[in-house]
C-alpha cells in the first residue's frame, strides 16, 4: 500500500450488464444477451480502483434503503474502503446503470440515479483534508461545494458531460475527460489550471496543460472483453501515480495500463485491476 489518502465524492450504483451479440440502433430490439449483476457507479469504481492501487480511500455517496443498496457496497466493504460517510437515503432507490456491451467490448449506458440524485452539498463533510475525486453523477452543486471544501489535490472527472462552473475547472489540480467530452467542454479545458487528461480508448491518452500537450501513452496491446470501468480505473490510476510524484509520461503510462487492464474482463467494479498486475504489464510481463 501507498500510505496515500484519497476521498471519493461521487456516485454509487448496482450495474445490470447485457452482454449482447450487438448494440442496439434505436428502435431495435436485439436478443440473446446474458445478463450479470455488479456493483458500479463512477464514485464507487474509482474508490475501489485506488484502494486496489495501494491507497487508503473513503468514499462519501448514498444508497436507498433497499437491498441492492449491500449488493451495490459489497466489494467496497470487502475490500477494506471507509464507507462510514455513505449514507442510507429512505426516499429515493439506490441508483441503478443498465448496461448494453457487444462482443468487442463497447458499450451503451443508462443511469437512473436515485440516492444519487438525492445528494445535497448539506449531506458532506464540512472540510476534505485528503485528496479528492469527483465525478458529475452527483448534482453539479453538491461536486462544486466538495471541490470548495477540499484542502489539497483535487481531481475532477468531468463526466458524464454537463455544464459546470467556471471556479471548477480553476481550481482542479487535475481534469479528466474522454474523447467525447473534450469535444463538449471545447476550449473550456484550456482555461483550467491544472492538468487535462484526454482518453481516446485504444488509441491511448495525453495529458494537457492550458492547451499545450506535455505528455502522451499509448495503452498495451488486450483483448478487451468489456470497457465498463475501464476510464473509472485511469482516473484512480493516474491520481495515484500523480500525488506519487510519477512524471507526467510515467504517470500516463500507469493510467493507461490500468484501464486497459479493466477492459480485459466483464463487469465495472470486478474488472479493476491491482497493483502489482498494472506493474506488471507496464514491464512486458504477464500479470500476477
Amino acid at each position: 500500500m501507498t500510505g496515500l489518502k484519497i476521498t471519493i465524492v461521487g456516485s454509487i450504483n448496482l450495474d445490470f450488464v447485457a452482454q449482447a451479440p450487438k448494440l442496439p440502433t434505436p428502435g431495435e430490439t436485439v436478443t440473446g444477451a446474458q445478463l450479470a449483476r455488479h456493483p458500479g457507479g463512477k464514485g464507487a469504481n474509482q474508490a475501489l480502483a485506488a484502494r486496489r492501487l495501494g491507497a487508503e480511500v473513503a468514499l462519501v455517496g448514498r444508497v436507498g434503503e433497499d437491498a441492492m443498496a449491500s449488493e451495490a457496497l459489497a466489494l467496497l466493504r470487502a475490500e477494506g474502503v471507509d464507507l462510514s460517510a455513505c449514507a442510507t437515503d429512505s426516499h429515493a432507490p439506490t441508483g441503478v446503470a443498465l448496461i448494453a456491451v457487444s462482443p468487442d467490448g463497447e458499450n451503451q449506458i443508462v443511469v437512473a440515479s436515485g440516492a444519487n440524485a438525492a445528494f445535497t452539498p448539506h449531506l458532506l463533510p464540512s472540510r476534505i483534508e485528503d485528496a479528492l475525486v469527483c465525478q458529475l453523477e452527483l448534482p453539479i452543486e453538491t461536486v462544486a461545494a466538495a471541490v470548495q471544501r477540499a484542502a489539497g489535490f483535487v481531481c475532477l472527472n468531468l463526466a458524464p458531460a454537463a455544464d459546470v462552473p467556471e471556479p471548477l475547472l480553476r481550481r482542479a489540480d487535475l481534469v479528466v475527460v474522454n474523447e467525447t467530452e473534450a469535444a463538449f467542454y471545447g476550449e473550456s479545458l484550456a482555461r483550467a489550471a491544472g492538468l487535462v487528461a484526454v482518453t481516446y480508448g485504444r488509441r491511448g491518452a495525453e495529458l494537457r496543460r492550458t492547451g499545450d500537450k506535455i505528455a502522451e501513452a499509448h495503452p498495451p496491446q488486450v483483448e478487451a472483453v468489456d470497457s465498463t470501468g475501464a476510464g473509472d480505473a485511469f482516473v484512480a490510476a493516474l491520481t495515484l501515480a500523480l500525488l506519487e510524484g510519477r512524471t507526467p509520461e510515467a504517470a500516463l503510462a500507469f493510467a493507461c495500463a490500468a484501464g486497459a487492464l479493466a477492459a480485459t474482463r466483464p463487469g465495472a467494479q470486478p474488472s479493476l485491476p491491482r497493483r502489482d498486475e498494472v506493474e506488471a504489464c507496464l514491464a512486458g510481463r504477464s500479470a500476477p
